[in-house]
């Protein structure tokens, strides 16, 4: 999410063998995408590597309902027994019994099933804390890893640093299942849409953000990206704009991030209902898990963007009787993320550089793609789609009582997370326009502004949140979706 623009010279890859945020339409470009599945929503678990055989405990911390329970006790009458005997064997059926009981209400504990839509809280749902892993993937040409080891984080995370990514990872799955089996679809509002994907992260992480400083705790790292077609990144409902109802025709990319603790999950997806996309989704989506494939502790970062375009740029789609080739987006790029900061100061282009920057053990990136049928080159667009506190820059300087307060308010709630006007306006905070041009002004806050290619163009976009530990990659984001 929040895109920096890359500016890079393109040049035509070498032939591989392979085959592997956000902004919506302006009032104008009303509409979007695909139909979905509307089987009963149940809690995502992808690609688990606890063995369903495995013991009660371990499923237990999966979300998985318990077994069966019996006393096995196989007793008789009693027979040839004395008094004290009996007694004896009385007061040991009444422990099994006791025993038995607090194991059923256990199981029934158990039992509980996220609804819809989701509400319940994750960690009721996961009550040992040990929440699903992501995918995970050993390194080619490394040491072998055994299980053992594969449980232990990078030297350079601290305890809860894993606990955080998966517990964001699976509200992440949760929330996106729900909203592409009943929430995205033709005729669908967008800003339905962004409350729908909002409110269900709120809920499940238990901070709906509204007493001061609940937000930093956990919930949305950043405003839904919800972009229609052209617009690759940074659009989101706002409540001075028009509503947009999504159209069978239209390309959405669905861009959001989930935080615990300041540990940003960041994952999108494209969905169009219309099969004549069909092309653009599957280069997009291999490109980017080309880029997952490629990375890893070492990996150069140009290597990682000769790979993505070379398999993007492979495609091409048929669109009104028209090819057209697929185009990597050359200027804007995947990115590390720091705790409560979508940015850190790693870029991954999605084209051929001369990056010469290396992946690190322990850093965490966010592997995105964007291919377009247009010029594969984004600008700015009209409007504001966030605003983002400049960790860096004093506020010293500000003489506005009005910036002052918007300041304190901002610190206060976000910090350097994203926001919108939506989550201003949430918490109650008023008139505060001129506040903001300020703050901006000043360089204290930084506006982001929609980025689109030419009309008529179609977007798609994929992202998955990746850690690196020392023997693994760990696709964290990683779902039986995507």
């Amino acid at each position: 999410m929040l895109r920096s623009l890359y500016l890079r010279q393109r040049t035509k890859p070498d032939k591989l063998n392979r085959s592997c945020h956000v902004g919506a339409k302006s009032p104008e470009e009303d509409r979007h995408n695909k139909g979905r599945d509307t089987s009963d929503f149940k809690p995502a678990n992808p690609n688990s590597k606890h063995g369903k055989n495995g013991s009660q405990s371990a499923d237990l911390d999966r979300g998985i309902i318990g077994g069966e329970d019996g006393d096995g006790d196989g007793d008789g009458e009693g027979y040839g027994m004395n008094v004290e005997q009996q007694e004896e064997k009385n007061k040991n059926k009444k422990r099994k019994k006791t025993k038995k009981t607090k194991k059923n209400e256990s199981n029934d504990a158990s039992k509980l099933q996220q609804t819809t839509p989701p509400r319940v809280l994750l960690s009721t749902l996961f009550a040992s804390s040990e929440y699903p892993h992501g995918e995970l993937v050993p390194y080619e040409k490394t040491r072998r890893t055994t299980d053992q080891e594969a449980r232990y984080t990078s030297r350079l995370w601290d305890e809860s640093f894993l606990a955080d990514y998966r517990q964001a990872a699976e509200i992440h799955r949760q929330v996106r299942q729900y909203a592409q089996e009943k929430v995205i679809e033709p005729g669908a509002s967008l800003a339905a849409i962004a409350e729908e994907i909002e409110a269900g992260v709120r809920a499940l992480c238990g901070h709906q953000g509204i007493e001061t400083g609940d937000a930093l705790k956990a919930g949305m790292a950043f405003p839904t990206g919800l972009c229609l077609n052209n617009v690759g990144a940074h659009w989101t409902p706002n409540s001075h704009l028009p509503d947009v109802k999504l159209d069978k025709s239209d390309v959405l990319k669905v861009d959001f991030g989930v935080h615990v603790n300041g540990r940003i999950v960041d994952s999108a997806f494209t969905i169009a209902f219309d099969h004549t996309y069909d092309n653009l989704l599957t280069a997009v989506k291999e490109a980017t898990n080309t880029g997952i494939a490629h990375a890893g502790v070492d990996a150069r970062i140009s290597e990682i963007g000769a790979a993505i375009q070379e398999v993007m740029e492979s495609y091409e789609v048929e669109i009104a009787g028209k090819t057209l080739p697929i185009k990597a987006i050359r200027n804007i790029t995947g990115h590390d993320t720091l705790r409560y900061q979508i940015h850190g100061g790693k870029q991954i282009p999605f084209v051929r550089s001369n990056n010469r920057d290396k992946m690190e053990e322990g850093e965490v990136f966010a592997i995105e793609t964007f291919g377009s049928t247009g010029k594969g080159y984004l600008r700015d667009d009209i409007g504001v789609y966030g605003y983002g506190r400049q960790a860096d820059v004093s506020s010293a300087n500000v003489q506005s009582s009005a910036a002052k307060t918007l300041l304190k308010t901002i610190d206060a709630n976000f910090g350097t997370l994203v926001f919108c006007r939506r989550y201003l306006e949430r918490l109650g905070t008023k008139h505060y326009h001129l506040g903001m041009k300020h703050l901006i002004d000043r360089g204290i806050v930084e506006s982001h502004a929609p980025l689109v290619d030419v009309k008529g163009s179609y977007i798609a976009q994929f992202e998955h949140t990746i850690l690196l530990h020392e023997g693994w990659k760990e696709v964290i984001s990683r779902g039986d979706d995507y």
